[in-house]
């Protein structure tokens, strides 16, 4: 569903109580009670003193479709829509002072929405309000797709307890994010976490498969930094389990300054301008630096199944850069078994996983999380990175890969000089 905003600032404090009461007994608790949440317990929860008053809430609330009243029901009653549970997240955002405005859509995935926000503006010398990330996860979108293969295990879920899930994916992204981010990997950072929302910085890049051409020298540089990184991420005690082209940025620097292209230095741009002879090569200080993004099917070393995500994410990278670049590395590694051995021999190393567990992301909350992603089919199967091989990305015409296989990648993508919109304010909610 779209991001609709447009209710939102006209909504009064008895109307955010009413929909917190909704979601806190439906999300909350209501997986393991019931979906439909009987208006008299509404009106209960709300803590309103005038009945016609959470009665007045209900309806401006259904009208604006953040709640929604169940056809065929054993018992009047209402359940909270994604649109509630959106403005839920954004009244948060707002109150943390974490957004100032929300912008358009830049990316439609399987299981989240991307979009452009503003932030308030940072501390002094600093005045201006800075763009950021608000991603939106919404798992169960993709579950009305494989309900023939997944009937038993959809027969037990509820909206409810897909907006569970969609809380969980967000605080397990969020969790990994801020925990790779304090250890100094190339990660974006992490702001904010709330419901099933993540605020993270803007990334001024380029989606790897959107990379055309890489010379060989670059190419293999880049490649060794690539699996350098996957083997990083092991020896803290992690794999992130969808390591591939849409799943990684690129940013081009100036190795001299250690400067992004999006920023040229004062003296060429000047040059440039007023047509100086003499052409000067930039491109010979410029080197590629990737960035890693989306982190909800990241797991420990220590799962089962540790060594096959492992060898499917080296996979992945070989593959691309095969068809892509023609490049072929002559070593077969890196390999699981060296990279647990060499765990187990260093003594007192930092396990990440350990400690994102005792961080609040517990281990039966991952349990939880990952029982939904096998069975629904998220962001673990072979077939969207095989079929996503093929096409635009080993072609140089347009790019036409399906939309749901790299809307997270393209989500990141800026441009220099444009600006998205990010008209709608939602700093006059009460």
């Amino acid at each position: 569903m779209k991001l609709n905003t447009s209710h939102l600032r006209y909504l009064t404090p008895e109307d955010w109580r009413v929909l917190a009461a909704v979601q806190r007994q439906q999300v909350e608790q209501g997986s393991k009670n019931h979906e439909i949440v009987p208006t008299p317990l509404i009106i209960k929860l709300s803590h309103l003193r005038s009945g016609s008053g959470a009665h007045k809430s209900i309806s401006t609330l259904a009208k604006a479709n953040l709640i929604a009243r169940v056809q065929n029901a054993k018992y009047d009653g209402y359940r909270l829509t994604y649109g509630g549970l959106d403005y839920l997240a954004l009244h948060t955002h707002f109150q943390r002072k974490t957004l100032h405005s929300t912008g358009q859509c830049i990316g439609t995935g399987k299981e989240s929405d991307i979009h452009i926000v503003l932030a308030p503006p940072l501390p002094p010398p600093h005045h201006q309000k800075h763009q950021c990330i608000l991603k939106i996860h919404r798992l169960g979108r993709i579950s009305f797709r494989t309900i023939k293969t997944n009937r038993d295990y959809l027969r037990h879920r509820s909206s409810a307890s897909w907006m569970h899930m969609s809380r969980l994916s967000a605080l397990k992204e969020y969790t990994f994010m801020t925990a790779l981010h304090e250890a100094g990997f190339p990660v974006p950072t992490p702001m904010a976490c709330n419901r099933h929302t993540v605020v993270m910085s803007l990334i001024e890049g380029t989606p790897l498969y959107q990379i055309r051409h890489l010379e060989e020298q670059e190419a293999r540089r880049l490649y060794a930094e690539l699996m350098a990184m996957i083997v990083r991420l092991a020896g803290v005690g992690l794999i992130h389990g969808d390591f591939n082209e849409f799943n990684i940025m690129i940013q081009e620097r100036d190795s001299s300054s250690s400067q992004t292209i999006s920023d040229p230095p004062a003296d060429l741009v000047e040059k440039l301008e007023h047509g100086e002879s003499g052409k000067q090569d930039t491109t010979a200080n410029i080197t590629l630096h990737p960035i890693l993004i989306d982190f909800p099917q990241m797991l420990s070393i220590s799962h089962p199944n540790a060594s096959t995500y492992f060898d499917r994410d080296v996979h992945c990278i070989k593959r691309y850069f095969s068809r892509r670049f023609h490049f072929a590395s002559d070593d077969p590694g890196p390999l699981f078994e060296d990279v647990e051995k060499q765990l187990k021999k260093t003594k007192g190393i930092r396990r990440m996983d350990v400690e994102v567990e005792a961080s609040g992301f517990s281990r039966k909350m991952a349990k939880e999380l990952e029982k939904y992603m096998e069975d629904v089919g998220v962001d673990r199967a072979d077939d969207d990175v095989e079929s996503a091989s093929h096409g635009s990305r080993d072609s140089d015409g347009p790019d036409n890969t399906p939309q749901g296989i790299h809307a997270d990648a393209r989500a990141w993508v800026t441009s220099t000089g444009s600006t998205a919109d990010c008209s709608v304010d939602v700093g006059k909610v009460e």
